[in-house]
């Protein structure tokens, strides 16, 4: 089993204080960093992580506005800041030594424009980056898989719906678990989910702050991230996407794989938008490899 660090904070340079897991040995010759998507926490990998080799070092922890992390401050929720966030963590935590980075979701994006605004950290440091079930565009045109008039009426709620949140000065939502766990089942996960994995979610999600949330999907829909992508041509990369994805769909996932060449392009029949969950083996294996290659370096 792998031995799990007690809980720490760190607090970033305008003052987020950050809630940070950590396993393994510090000594590890490669630092894995998981970065976990909207309105989840460092909770999205729980399943993967018991298939890592135990004696890699993993460090995960809260976007800012989500799980145990403070609130995103204002100015704050967006997707530059969080690549700083974790470009500051890394500085701070792993100084030294090879990474690989993974990111599912919003933290794909995040890996995405840290390799655009920290160019000399992805040159020296990164060997390696796993995108999972995520997007570098064009979220802004989400129709999560509906048709015609269907679609396009998701397309303009979506704006609303992040506005709504934004408003909101409780300090989690309040909604129905039952309710929740019905609508994550049928948006997020693909074919069978476990029971287990669709609570994780849930949890997860009652749990983040609503006006970060509303933000940071503002934030989501005006992503850009392929110019950060051209910066990581040359970094061995696999690309995870599940085949039923509805917020991230295949054709995202393709954008990102044609981006980078040499990267491995992975999907997923059956699957949804929550690979850590859904297929924790198959992330875990891919991602291990990375690992593999990045001690070899």
């Amino acid at each position: 089993m792998t031995a799990v660090l007690a809980p720490g904070r760190f607090v970033t340079g305008d003052g987020a204080a950050l809630h940070v897991s950590q396993s393994g040995p510090a000594d590890s010759a490669v630092t894995l960093v998981l970065v976990h998507g909207w309105t989840q926490d460092h909770r999205t990998w729980d399943f993967v992580l018991p298939h890592l080799d135990p004696g890699l070092r993993v460090l995960r922890y809260d976007l800012r506005g989500h799980g145990g992390s403070s609130p995103a401050r204002p100015g704050g929720a967006t997707i530059a800041r969080l690549a700083d966030d974790l470009a500051e963590l890394i500085a701070d935590r792993v100084p030294s030594g090879p990474l690989v980075l993974a990111g599912h979701s919003m933290g794909g994006m995040t890996l995405m424009v840290l390799a655009e605004r920290h160019p000399s950290l992805v040159a020296s440091r990164l060997a390696g980056a796993a995108f999972v079930a995520t997007s570098s565009g064009d979220m802004d045109k989400l129709t999560l898989g509906f048709p015609g008039l269907v679609g396009r009426s998701v397309t303009r709620f979506e704006p609303r719906v992040a506005r709504l949140l934004a408003r909101l000065r409780a300090d989690t939502l309040r909604l129905r678990p039952g309710l929740v766990r019905s609508g994550a089942r049928r948006l997020v996960f693909g074919d069978r989910p476990g029971r287990a994995q669709v609570d994780s979610v849930v949890e997860q999600l009652l749990r983040a702050h609503p006006a970060s949330a509303g933000l940071f999907l503002d934030a989501i829909a005006a992503h850009r991230g392929v110019g950060g992508l051209g910066a990581l041509c040359d970094v061995p990369s696999v690309v995870l996407a599940g085949e039923k994805d509805r917020l991230c769909p295949l054709p995202h996932a393709k954008v990102i794989a044609d981006e980078l060449p040499h990267a491995e392009f992975v999907r997923f029949p059956g699957a949804g938008h929550m690979l850590p969950q859904e297929r924790p083996y198959e992330v875990a294996r891919r991602i291990a490899a990375l690992v593999r290659v990045a001690a070899r370096r």
